[in-house]
């Protein structure tokens, strides 16, 4: 099969949601030695790409939003170890550390966002849920990461939010590092009052923001 077959049935195989179809044209291409970064940023990235405006027309919702996510992960699952094989990289977005604050134990939409931001190419390091504020930073510090996601659901942990910025300046680390927030009570003015570099309502939206803020679009 020819990459002008193969690409459009991999970003095919993202908007349909089919993980065994988007596994089994990642091993087509590991065998057939092909550019893995072209395979990637031709075949499947705009496939996760049309997703998303589907989101945004009101074609896909959530079940879908999920299933296209978790293709795209089969796919990288396939294609990242044979990266690393190859000594290249296919995260061009930059690391981010992501998690739900301490104190709150939901976890749903931030699993949908970190799906998605991986997706998108970052290199994802996913603390899971009450996560305390120290372990963010510990984190980003350790694998140099340039960007850090904050979900809250609840109004009462919702300031750790702004406590982790403190933490950040009290440290004299505030500009090292894009500072996203998310979560039900969270807004764009409250991320504007708490000094936050962007808010996102949505998984879509998380990874526009990010790609923005690190200099993708």
């Amino acid at each position: 099969m020819t990459k002008n077959e193969l690409f459009p049935k991999m970003s095919e195989a993202i908007v349909a949601g089919d993980r065994a179809a988007a596994t089994t044209l990642a091993e087509d291409a590991v065998r057939g030695d092909l550019d893995l970064l072209e395979v990637i940023e031709q075949g499947y990235v705009p496939g996760i790409q049309k997703v998303g405006d589907l989101w945004e027309e009101g074609e896909y919702f959530l079940p879908e939003l999920i299933s296209s996510a978790e293709a795209m992960k089969a796919a990288m699952a396939v294609l990242d170890p044979e990266l690393k094989r190859r000594s290249l990289s296919s995260h061009m977005g930059g690391r981010v550390v992501i998690g739900t604050v301490e104190g709150d134990i939901h976890d749903i939409g931030k699993n949908l966002v970190a799906s998605m931001l991986q997706a998108g190419g970052f290199e994802v390091y996913d603390l899971g849920a009450d996560v305390k504020l120290e372990r963010f930073i510990e984190k980003a510090e350790e694998v140099g990461a340039g960007m850090i996601c904050l979900s809250a659901l609840l109004t009462t942990t919702m300031t750790n939010q702004r406590r982790l910025l403190g933490l950040l300046k009290d440290r004299g680390l505030r500009d090292k590092y894009k500072v996203l927030v998310g979560g039900a009570p969270a807004s764009r003015k409250w991320a504007e009052e708490i000094g936050a570099d962007g808010y996102a309502e949505n998984a879509v939206a998380a990874v526009k923001l990010a790609k923005t803020l690190s200099g993708r679009t």
